[in-house]
């Protein structure tokens, strides 16, 4: 089920001997780039025909009446309105207190003021169709809510009788959103993007997909902003040794492949009859679960159990996956938080499975995957604002500057800028003020 690397006295040679994590080879940008193209053009009409080709459904008006996000709120249980009000939270707490604030740089009667302004209208992908993430829905729009976005646009795929699962809907209204659509994979992102005559662009978008959904999101960037770097198909690497049960271990490597093909699944440790345990018991769950073919299909495809010499050989491997989620669960855990450069979210210790943070911790679970965790991070609040800066500068300031600016504007041969310098002290001498 689970490939075996064994890389123990082989440490100088871990870039040969691990597979390099990427994109789904399968997904053709070009491909894509066609169905971009062909909502762009094609507006509603396409949206629909797109829908009804790869979710097997038709649907004639794409948008949820607010009506049916209040009834589907209503319909849950109690216990599962307190869970996703806990959720809410915690989550909006936390960006609340994580959201970038304005600073002031002084000097020499200089003043800049560095303001962080969010965009005006907000997109937001919901995965679905044969599942239901109501989890999702929190994870983004509450982000953008505390990042001062008062317009979001919610977008997520029908399932088999062309609507969306009752607790999406519900979330959807727990958070405020009224704009939701039923609208998913490639076509949600290009009607997100450009617009149709029913979905307004917007000026972000955010939230993970498959591989199809992410790389859309790659090719519409630059005329939209993209929040998150390639938030595809889930990854778990889990670093552990004797101190962890092998049952509770196994649970961790299976619960991010169970949402199915395209993702990885990751056991490393230093311990052979650690990692043989950890194996039987990976297969005992699997055989137990209701999802046992999307985890197989993750598992066979993607699946590895890593043999190490140690902890630092370990966070090395790590680093070089680059992984959305992280967990550490072995002796001196939090020791080996410092070792970790690359991963979406690191969990420590035997108490902080990646669940927790999928649904409850309060920094959002859209992370990147594909180890883009080598340069980007989890989306937060920045990935739905932008700085602003505002100058002021006293005369005493200009003075002090005027020289240094005139000099670089001429090296550069541009002589308006040097002139807005030099004219100024011109008109200051004569007693005309600018």
């Amino acid at each position: 089920m689970l490939k075996r690397l064994d890389l123990r006295g082989r440490s100088d040679q871990i870039a040969e001997l691990l597979p390099r994590p990427e994109m789904d080879a399968a997904v053709s940008s070009t491909a894509v780039r066609e169905l971009i193209d062909h909502v762009r053009t094609g507006g509603d009409p396409a949206v629909r025909e797109l829908t009804h080709r790869f979710d097997g459904v038709d649907v004639p008006d794409a948008l949820v009446p607010e009506s049916d996000l209040r009834a589907a709120w209503k319909s849950l249980s109690p216990s599962l309105r307190s869970a996703m009000e806990t959720a809410h939270q915690r989550i909006l707490e936390f960006h609340r207190t994580e959201a970038a604030v304005g600073h002031t740089y002084e000097r020499d009667g200089v003043s800049v003021r560095s303001i962080s302004q969010p965009v005006d209208r907000a997109g937001v992908y919901v995965p679905g169709g044969l599942a239901a993430y109501p989890s999702t829905v929190l994870m983004t729009v509450l982000v953008a809510q505390a990042a001062g976005v008062d317009d979001i646009v919610l977008c997520s795929p029908p399932g088999p009788g062309g609507n969306l699962a009752p607790s999406v809907m519900a979330a959807a209204h727990l958070c405020g959103v009224t704009e939701v659509h039923r609208v998913g994979g490639v076509q949600a992102v290009a009607a997100l993007a450009y617009g149709t005559e029913t979905i307004r662009p917007a000026d972000v978008v955010a939230g993970p997909g498959n591989a199809w959904v992410a790389t859309a999101k790659q090719l519409v960037a630059g005329d939209v902003g993209v929040a998150s770097a390639f938030a595809g198909p889930s990854e778990i690497v889990v670093i552990a040794d004797g101190t962890c049960p092998p049952a509770a271990a196994a649970t961790d490597v299976v619960l991010q492949a169970e949402h199915g093909p395209g993702g990885q699944a990751w056991l490393v440790t230093w311990d052979l009859a650690y990692a043989d345990a950890v194996c039987d018991a990976i297969g005992q769950i699997v055989d137990l679960s209701p999802r046992r073919d999307e985890t197989l299909a993750t598992l066979d495809a993607d699946g590895f159990v890593c043999l190490v010499d140690g902890p630092a050989q370990a966070a090395e491997v790590a680093n070089f996956v680059a992984p959305e989620h992280l967990q550490l669960m072995c002796d001196g855990a939090e020791e080996l938080v410092g070792k970790i450069r690359h991963a979406g979210a690191v969990f420590v210790g035997p108490w902080a499975p990646a669940s927790v943070g999928d649904y409850v911790a309060g920094p959002s679970h859209v992370l990147p995957t594909a180890g883009t965790a080598r340069f980007a991070g989890a989306l937060t609040t920045d990935d739905f604002t932008k700085r602003m800066h505002v100058v002021d500068v006293t005369e005493a300031g200009f003075d002090r500057l005027a020289p240094a600016v005139a000099e670089l504007a001429e090296a550069e041969g541009l002589w308006a800028h040097a002139a807005s310098v030099s004219r100024r002290k011109e008109w200051s001498t004569s007693g005309i003020r600018p």
